[in-house]
């Protein structure tokens, strides 16, 4: 029901799955396999996967930090999004990827979850996308020696609002890995 005119495809974005990224991320483990059983699901019924990596001081390009997890590989005909800011459409060609695809609606996961998968949701809906979270393919870290709530809290809020997140012609959506359908 998105709101973009000739955009009736879904694509499976992954965000910054990378090493400096979710290593030290809430049940790390369990997330990437989510993340990898959701790959393999969208390549096995044609659904494009999208790899969105972020790169800044603390993950400079080429670096170890830098590289997606290990047990994600991203095909070779998959279109990789280099970003440096939270929001992965705001400086990057993600937009553009898209559109070539027919996009219209977005199923989300990745890290992290009070960053850059919020920003990222919340500037797909803005721009007329459907979005679907996948509620437990995304993670953060702990950050509340910091004063932020503990990362399954952060998890389970973002899954708890999302769930209710509500504009003209587009709609939001938070599912589990295993209840996921690509179709719409």
């Amino acid at each position: 029901m998105t709101t973009l005119p000739d955009r009736p495809n879904t694509a499976l974005v992954v965000i910054d799955v990378q090493n400096g990224v979710v290593g030290e991320a809430h049940e790390r483990d369990a997330v990437v396999a989510n993340i990898g059983a959701l790959v393999d699901k969208a390549r096995g019924e044609g659904v494009p996967v999208v790899w969105v990596q972020h790169s800044d001081d603390q993950l400079e390009k080429g670096s170890e930090a830098w590289q997606y997890v290990p047990e994600l590989a991203h095909g070779e005909s998959e279109p990789v999004v280099h970003k440096t800011f939270g929001d992965s459409f705001e400086g990057t060609d993600l937009e553009a990827v898209l559109a070539r695809a027919g996009i219209g609606h977005l199923v989300v996961t990745g890290a992290q979850t009070d960053q850059c998968i919020r920003n990222t949701i919340h500037g797909a809906f803005v721009r007329g996308y459907d979005v679907t979270l996948v509620a437990d393919a995304h993670t953060t870290e702990d950050l509340s020696a910091w004063g932020a709530p503990p990362p399954e809290k952060v998890i389970a809020h973002t899954n708890m609002y999302w769930q209710e997140q509500a504009a003209p012609g587009r709609t939001a959506a938070v599912t589990d890995t295993a209840n996921l359908t690509f179709s719409r």
